[in-house]
């Protein structure tokens, strides 16, 4: 896999940061877990139910000394998640994701995720919150 980075670009690969000086490509030659920093989401931008269970599921790829607990944190969150979410595509997504995690393929999940903020985003911008999560901040016009 050829990966392209711009200057000063970071690229985590197996728990460690790489931040190239200059534009560059690397190529990744054999299986390595690796998260590009566009795709990082930091803590306080993790509001969402879905936003929460990505940043626990990138906390897996970025530190894999704690993925154990990390793993129990998705499963508990994905579970509460599960409970509550009435929308199919939402429920389906989820159901791709978890499959993803139990197969250990984090990356592959992280997308899954990704693609489902907007639904989630669009069910809360509308009110029709067809989900109750704990600390699911909202703002109501």
């Amino acid at each position: 896999m050829k990966i392209h980075l711009k200057r000063g670009e970071k690229i985590y690969i197996n728990g460690a940061v790489i931040q190239v000086e200059q534009r560059c490509s690397i190529q990744l030659l054999n299986d390595v877990t690796f998260l590009l920093e566009n795709h990082v989401m930091q803590s306080d931008m993790a509001k969402t139910p879905f936003e929460q269970l990505y940043f626990v599921l990138q906390t897996m790829l970025i530190d894999p000394e704690n993925e154990a607990l990390t793993r129990q944190m998705y499963w508990h969150l994905s579970d509460n998640i599960r409970q509550v979410v009435d929308n199919q595509k939402l429920k389906d997504g989820l159901e791709r994701a978890d499959d993803l995690v139990k197969a250990q393929k984090y990356y592959d999940a992280l997308k899954v995720l990704r693609e489902l903020f907007a639904v989630e985003k669009l069910i809360l911008q509308n009110n029709c919150v067809d989900m109750e999560f704990p600390n699911l901040q909202r703002a109501v016009a």
